[in-house]
């Protein structure tokens, strides 16, 4: 090819590219992002489109198309099961006479949901005690199993997993399977094909589905972890199915995790999300007959969905809300600490009020970026008064909050942006002073194994390390 038909080609598509770039900057100008990173995208697209158009349309972008609208025209479809799942809810929540504060209120507003009651919860510590309730909640099932995992693996657990399913479908329970393609991405066909073959209906969710906006946008995944079992009992947290999970990973050692296990009413939350995310993946919701979760407990919970879909940042303003409010602690349990201004601010005023603002993290990486970015907070933290601590007992990977005396919750959403704005999440938050001091008591012994970040240590930091913190942090708003 000749030097002039190369220009000739150079001449025509740089100012495609240009118009390009400007549209994409008004769609930047439009969406709800803060002014810096708006004018940061607006150049970036505008005065270099070969380089920004790519990068905005694979990692730039933090709404997710599609999701409400595809749900709502399901809903329309299914008014019945509907208004019977709400009217459960509302027969099962907590009354307004019984005594939880007002800014309860809050974080039901930010869930769009009710607090539920009459609920039993177990804690799950570590990946033995969690699968060996899954797998036996399971070997239960006569009724129906709903699986949601961000990742799945053909190892040691997930062929103990697998057999379980298969078993059940055997055994004439239906089975529903759902996977993130991103985070499953190992998992060979043969695993999924023998699950069909059994007559578990399976899917991937399909963050790429839902129009062109979409398609090329490899920034979204669903992260949610839930496992709901004939609508009675259901299980919630941080764990995912793989080997790693057990402990068995030789670099990781010791895996830190934390699930819960509701049985109640409390599942209908789970059982909802489940729904909503099967009708993005398939067009229309299970079918499966509709059952009233008995009263198991006295446990009062709201399970918060958030994600990319969302009207309003549902995550972020969970974790806003649980700093904000907070009156004698707020602890956060988290592999990854990368907030924004906004909660940074929040954690600082917290100190100041004289709350005891603590923050759990692992020792060890896993992403070295996101490993790294989290050091770039750590020492300005622990001059500000909030006390980080670095967990040495193997990997830590918990997403756990104690609010005073009164919340505490368990679920799958990290304390970094990528949970806060690209990713589908769900966090179970329960009221009351029991489940909050088992909680608090399990962070405890956790901090016991940790170091703690002082202002000093943090000064101390090896070069490389203090370099790298502040590279790894500009790339923050995709990690």
């Amino acid at each position: 090819m000749s030097p002039h038909y190369l220009l000739a080609i150079v001449a025509a598509v740089l100012p495609v590219l240009h118009i390009l770039g400007v549209l994409s900057a008004i769609e930047v100008l439009l969406s709800r992002r803060n002014s810096q990173t708006s004018i940061a995208w607006c150049l970036f697209l505008v005065f270099f489109p070969v380089l920004g158009l790519p990068v905005y349309w694979t990692l730039g972008r933090s709404r997710f198309k599609g999701y409400q609208k595809r749900i709502a025209r399901v809903v329309e479809h299914q008014q019945h099961s509907v208004q019977w799942y709400h009217q459960q809810i509302r027969d099962k929540v907590v009354k307004p006479d019984d005594p939880v504060p007002a800014r309860a209120e809050t974080f039901a507003r930010i869930a769009c949901s009710e607090f539920v009651g009459e609920n039993d919860l177990r804690l799950l510590i570590d990946g033995r005690a969690t699968f060996d309730a899954i797998l036996e909640a399971i070997d239960r099932a006569s009724r129906f199993v709903l699986v949601e995992f961000f990742i799945v693996k053909d190892d040691g657990i997930g062929s103990e997993f697998k057999a379980k399913l298969l078993a059940a479908a055997a055994r004439g329970v239906r089975v529903f399977f759902m996977y993130d393609e991103v985070g499953s991405h190992s998992l060979p066909k043969t695993y999924l094909r023998d699950l069909r073959e059994a007559g578990v209906e399976v899917t991937q969710f399909g963050t790429r589905k839902g129009g062109l906006r979409n398609f090329f946008q490899v920034n979204f995944r669903n992260h949610r972890k839930i496992v709901v079992v004939d609508g009675q009992v259901g299980f919630i947290g941080g764990h995912n199915v793989g080997d790693e999970y057990l402990g068995l990973d030789p670099y990781f050692g010791h895996w830190r995790d934390t699930h819960l296990r509701i049985e109640g009413p409390g599942v209908l939350h789970l059982k909802g999300i489940f729904f909503a995310d099967w009708v993005w993946a398939t067009g229309k919701p299970p079918e499966l007959e509709m059952l009233v979760p008995n009263a198991a407990g006295t446990a009062v919970v709201l399970t918060i969905p958030s994600g990319p879909a969302d009207e309003h940042a549902r995550c972020l303003s969970y974790f806003t809300q649980c700093i904000s409010s907070a009156c004698s602690r707020v602890w956060i349990s988290s592999p990854y600490f990368i907030p924004d201004e906004g909660l940074l601010n929040a954690l600082y005023l917290a100190a100041l009020r004289g709350v005891d603002v603590r923050v759990l993290l692992p020792a060890k990486k896993d992403h070295l970026l996101v490993w790294l970015a989290s050091f770039f907070y750590a020492p300005e933290a622990a001059r500000r008064g909030v006390r980080l601590f670095r967990y040495r007992d193997g990997f830590l990977h918990q997403k756990a909050v104690v609010v005073d005396s009164l919340y505490a919750s368990i679920g799958s959403a990290n304390f970094d942006n990528r949970s806060f704005r690209l990713n589908f999440e769900a966090t179970s938050l329960v009221y009351g002073a029991e489940f909050n001091t088992e909680v608090a008591k399990m962070l405890e012994r956790d901090m016991a194994q940790s170091t703690e970040v002082t202002r000093e240590r943090g000064a101390d930091f090896p070069l490389w390390k203090r370099v790298g913190s502040r590279f790894a942090r500009l790339f923050s708003p995709i990690l």
